[in-house]
Order: structure tokens, then C-alpha cells, then sequence
């Protein structure tokens, strides 16, 4: 079945969320609304994480951070709570995934520190618009999303293979695919790769380390964008005692327009 695209404001899908009527991928939901990763660390590690984000801006687009304890990301969304409006969350300790949970109850602390991370799911609107079909979207899956060999740049207690999302697109929409994306550097921008999956360490298209496989179809490229799931891997390489993150394809829908992180 076909992900339905949601025509509803962001608040909307959030009081959905947080009332718990709906948790699920967030592809096509509130279109044209910025959505985002979510990432959450204990105070001590957050000027780590904050430099590495600076320093790999194409899988970590910073959009906001929350100071220590606040739950209202006000910047990009006043109203907002941060520990129930997201689909979906991860919790990783000591490297290990220890749960998969729809709200942070019983696990906020007012040392947290919460960063939001712009998310490639705020441009498949325009790639839509544009006349360009989302498999993941007509059958009602996630997108697929790889750990790469492309290592990150590091920057204090992190580091990590960048992680990326895969998108089939037809071989002469590729460009038109590049171009469109490209004017959202805010949400991952361009594609970082298009073509061969083993020349950034996939071997196996039809097994992500996350989301759903999509097929490739003959005609077809397999196209690779910087993801927001980068930290997850980070996570389980550099071991933080906590990390919380949102879970893959489940993002926090901030009241920002795609239009307006467009350049």
C-alpha cells in the first residue's frame, strides 16, 4: 500500500503523535514542513557533538539546539516537546541499542542536551513536485538507509562511517533529481553518490542497516544522500554512555517550510 501524503499542518501531525493516535514513518507527512533528526546527549558531551555537526554539515545539518534540560525547541518550533513529539526514539547506552520507545518518559534527565538535525524526507515534496516517483513512498515503506565506508570527520569523542539514504531514481530524472535537492543544503543537499553501491562500502542493496529495501529496477540508478541516521552509527562506534536519538524514517516535523531553507 502507498505511504498516503498528509495533507495537515506540522502541529497537527504532532498533536497526533503525541496523543498517540499515529506513530509512524514520517515520509510525505505535512508536506512542506522541515522535518528532523534527533539527537540527545548527556551536557558534557554536547560541545563534541555540536563541533562535530560543524564539522560534517552535509549528514549533520544543524537546525537547532536546546540548552541543557529544555524540552522546547522554540527556534524552530514554539510549543513543541521535544520528549513526545518526535514518531519515534532510540536509546543507545555504552554503544548498544537498549530501546526502541514512543516517549522519553522515564528517561529525561535536565542535563540533556537536544539537537535537531534537518532530515531528507523535507525535500521529497519539491523532488514529487518535480515529477520525480519515490518507491519507498508507493509502497507505503521506509526509505533505505546504509552505513557507508565514507568515514566522518571527527571531532572530539566522535567519529564514524557516514550513513546514507538510497532513493532509485530514472536514469534521465537523475540530474533533475540533483538539482532539485541541491537547493536544500539545510535538509542534506545533493547526493553524495550516485551509481555503484560497493564504491562506498554497500554490498548488498537488497540488506539496509536501517529502514526497508527498495528495489532498484532496471533504467534506474541508485542515488545516495547524507543522512541523519550518521549519529546512530556514531554511536555504536564511539560507545557515549547515552545517546537518544529518534528512530529511523520516524522524525520530529518542525513548523518551518521547506521553501524557506531553500536557496
Amino acid at each position: 500500500m502507498a505511504i498516503q501524503t498528509v495533507a495537515e499542518t506540522a502541529k497537527e501531525a504532532r498533536d497526533r503523535i503525541r496523543s498517540n493516535i499515529w506513530r509512524g514513518v514520517t515520509s510525505g507527512v505535512a508536506p512542506g514542513y522541515v522535518q528532523a533528526n534527533l539527537a540527545i546527549l548527556p551536557k558534557e558531551m554536547a560541545f563534541d557533538f555540536l563541533l562535530f555537526c560543524q564539522r560534517n554539515p552535509k549528514p549533520c545539518p544543524l537546525l537547532e539546539v536546546i540548552e541543557p534540560g529544555g524540552i522546547e525547541p522554540a527556534l524552530t518550533t514554539p510549543g513543541a516537546d521535544i520528549r513526545t513529539d518526535a514518531a519515534g526514539y532510540r536509546v543507545y547506552e555504552n554503544g548498544e541499542l537498549t530501546a526502541e520507545i514512543d516517549t522519553l518518559d522515564g528517561y529525561w534527565r535536565d542535563d540533556l542536551v537536544s539537537f535537531l538535525l534537518g532530515c531528507s524526507f523535507s525535500f521529497e515534496a519539491a523532488m514529487v513536485d518535480a515529477g520525480i516517483p519515490l518507491r519507498h513512498q508507493e509502497q507505503g515503506k521506509n526509505v533505505a538507509m546504509y552505513i557507508t565506508n565514507i568515514p566522518t570527520a571527527p571531532a572530539g569523542v566522535f567519529s564514524g562511517p557516514m550513513v546514507v539514504s538510497m532513493r532509485p531514481i530514472k536514469r534521465e530524472q537523475v540530474v533533475r533529481a540533483v538539482q532539485v535537492t541541491s537547493r536544500f543544503p539545510a535538509t542534506h543537499g545533493a547526493p553524495i553518490h550516485i551509481g555503484s553501491p560497493t564504491d562506498i562500502g554497500i554490498h548488498d542493496l537488497a540488506n539496509p542497516d536501517f529502514g526497508d529495501p527498495i528495489d532498484v529496477l532496471p533504467g534506474e540508478d541508485p542515488v545516495f544522500w547524507a543522512c541523519g541516521v550518521t549519529p546512530q552509527a556514531v554511536a555504536l562506534n564511539c560507545k557515549p554512555p547515552l545517546m537518544i536519538t529518534h528512530a529511523p524514517g520516524k522524525m520530529f516535523i518542525t513548523d518551518q517550510r521547506d521553501a524557506d531553507y531553500a536557496v
